[in-house]
C-alpha cells in the first residue's frame, strides 16, 4: 500500500483525495465501512490514529457473558500498558451490540465513548474492538495490550477465576456453593443472600476517604505532614535531575506563580531553571512547608508528598495505619464481590503506599482502583459524577461513599452517590441536623 491508495477524508467525513482505479484484476476502490466510527474517535477523543480489530480473544472475551455491557479486569500487569491506568486500576472497556453493517454501529459507539471518558477502546459483541491512541505507536502498543489481557480474562475464566477482582479468585455463581442450600441464591455483583425469590438489589461499589475514615487523622497530621517537611529538602537534593522530580518541580513552579498573582500567604518566587540548585530547593522548600501548614489539597504538592512518601515506605522509616474495623470489613466486602475504592486528596501513588505498608499488611489486594484530585476537588459534586462515569455502574446511587467531611458528603449526595458520614476519634465535630447516617465502625456498614 502506498499513500495513493489510501482515502483522505474531512472532520465532516466529506472525501478530500479519493484513491485512482487501477486495472484488473484490482478491485475498484471503496472507502472502509468503518470511516465514520474512525471519525467518532477523532472528534470526540482528539484520537491520532485508530485501529479496529477483528482478533479472536476481543470476540471470545464478549460471550463470556451475554448480558454484560462492559468489560472490567484489574490487578494484571498488561493493564500499565493502557492509558491513563496503572496495576492497580480497573479497566472497565464497554461493549456494544454488533449490527450487520459496520457503519450502523456508529451511534452506539459514540454513546460508548460519551458514557466512558476513561476508556481508549470499544468492544462489539461477537464482532471485535475499536482502539484509539494519541498516534499509531500508541494505538498499537494499547491493541496488543487489549488483546493479551482479553486472553488472560478467558483464560482465567476456563479455569473459574474471575478477572475483575484483585485476588482473581473463584467466580461466584447464581446458585449456592456445592454442597450449600439449594434454595440459597449469592448475587454475582454484591453476593447478597437472596432466600427463595426475595432479591436485594446490590450496592455495586463502595468509595472510601481517608482522613478520619479508614485512617486517624493524627496519623496524617502528626507522622506523614511533619516527615515530608522534614525531608522535602533532602529528597529534592537527592533526586533533583531526575525527571520524575523535575515534573514535581515543574508543577509546583506553575502552582506557585499562579499563588503569587493571587497573593496567597507563605508563596515565595522560584529562582528560574538556570539558578543555582541550592536556591531553587530552599524557595521550593518555603512554599512547600506553608502549603503542608496550610493543608491545601493541590495536585503539586500531593504528588511530591507521595514521591517523598515512597522513600520513607520503602526504607521502614514509616508504616500506615488503619483503623482496627477496616481490614476485616475489606476483607468481608471483597468476598461479596462488592468493588472498594479510595479518593482522597493525597496522590494515587500516596494511597498505594498507606494501604501497602500498613499495621495491618499489604491491604491493596482488597482494593479495586484510586482515585486523588486529579478528577476534582473533592467538595465539588462534579468530582463525584466523574468517578460515577469511570467506574460504570448502572446509576450513580450503586455506589457508596464514605467520609468523615460534610462537604464532601453534601457533594457526593448531589451527584447522586449514596453517601455516610464517617464518626472517627479525633474527627471534627459534625453540624447538627445535617441529614446523614453515621457510623462509628465500617462493621456498621
Amino acid at each position: 500500500m502506498v499513500p495513493d491508495d489510501m482515502y483522505v477524508l474531512s472532520p465532516s467525513g466529506s472525501y478530500l483525495f479519493t484513491p485512482v482505479p487501477k486495472s484488473y484484476p484490482h478491485k475498484p476502490p471503496k472507502c472502509s465501512d468503518c470511516a465514520p466510527l474512525f471519525l467518532k474517535a477523532y472528534d470526540m477523543r482528539n484520537a491520532g490514529a485508530v485501529i479496529h480489530s477483528h482478533g479472536m480473544e476481543s470476540c471470545l472475551v464478549t460471550m463470556l457473558n451475554p448480558l454484560s455491557k462492559e468489560f472490567r479486569i484489574t490487578h494484571m500487569e498488561m493493564i500499565k500498558g493502557i492509558q491513563g491506568h496503572g496495576y492497580y486500576d480497573e479497566l472497565v472497556v464497554p461493549i456494544i451490540e454488533n449490527t450487520a453493517h459496520e457503519r450502523e454501529l456508529t451511534e452506539s459507539l459514540a454513546k460508548a465513548i460519551e458514557a466512558y471518558p476513561k476508556a481508549t477502546a470499544v468492544l462489539v459483541r461477537n464482532h471485535g474492538i475499536y482502539i484509539w491512541g494519541d498516534s499509531w505507536i500508541s494505538a498499537k502498543t494499547q491493541a496488543e495490550c487489549y488483546h493479551y489481557l482479553f486472553d488472560a480474562a478467558i483464560k482465567l475464566h476456563q479455569l473459574g477465576l474471575d478477572c475483575s477482582t484483585p485476588s482473581h479468585g473463584p467466580i461466584r455463581s447464581f446458585k449456592g456453593s456445592l454442597g450449600g442450600d439449594p434454595n440459597l441464591h449469592v448475587y454475582p455483583k454484591a453476593g447478597n443472600v437472596i432466600s427463595n425469590n426475595e432479591i436485594e438489589p446490590p450496592r455495586r461499589c463502595i468509595v472510601l476517604d481517608i482522613e478520619g475514615t479508614t485512617t486517624p487523622i493524627s496519623f496524617v497530621t502528626d507522622v506523614l505532614f511533619p516527615y515530608a517537611c522534614n525531608n522535602v529538602g533532602k529528597h529534592l537534593d537527592a533526586t533533583y535531575d531526575t525527571a520524575e522530580t523535575q515534573n514535581d518541580i515543574k508543577l509546583l513552579r506553575s502552582q506557585v506563580e499562579g499563588d503569587l498573582e493571587q497573593g496567597i500567604v507563605g508563596a515565595v518566587p522560584i529562582p528560574p531553571d538556570g539558578a543555582g540548585k541550592e536556591d531553587v530547593i530552599a524557595a521550593l522548600v518555603a512554599n512547600v512547608d506553608a502549603m503542608i501548614k496550610a493543608d491545601r489539597k493541590i495536585t503539586s504538592l500531593k504528588q511530591l508528598q507521595g514521591h517523598i512518601w515512597q522513600t520513607g515506605f520503602q526504607n521502614n522509616e514509616l508504616e500506615g495505619v488503619v483503623f482496627d474495623d477496616v481490614p476485616e470489613a475489606l476483607e468481608k466486602w471483597h468476598a461479596l464481590g462488592i468493588k472498594v475504592y479510595i479518593y482522597s486528596s493525597g496522590s494515587r501513588l500516596a494511597q498505594r503506599l498507606l494501604f501497602g505498608y500498613t499495621n495491618y499488611g499489604d491491604l491493596r489486594k482488597y482494593l479495586s482502583g484510586f482515585f486523588d484530585t486529579t478528577v476534582g476537588n473533592k467538595k465539588e459534586s462534579r468530582s463525584y459524577i466523574e468517578i460515577t462515569e469511570s467506574l460504570g455502574v448502572d446509576k450513580p446511587s450503586d455506589i457508596l461513599f464514605v467520609t468523615d467531611v460534610l462537604q464532601e458528603a453534601v457533594a457526593a449526595k448531589a451527584a447522586g452517590l449514596e453517601a455516610i458520614i464517617s464518626v472517627r476519634p479525633g474527627n471534627a465535630p459534625l453540624l447538627e441536623n445535617h441529614g446523614f447516617k453515621t457510623v462509628t465502625s465500617f462493621s456498621e456498614i
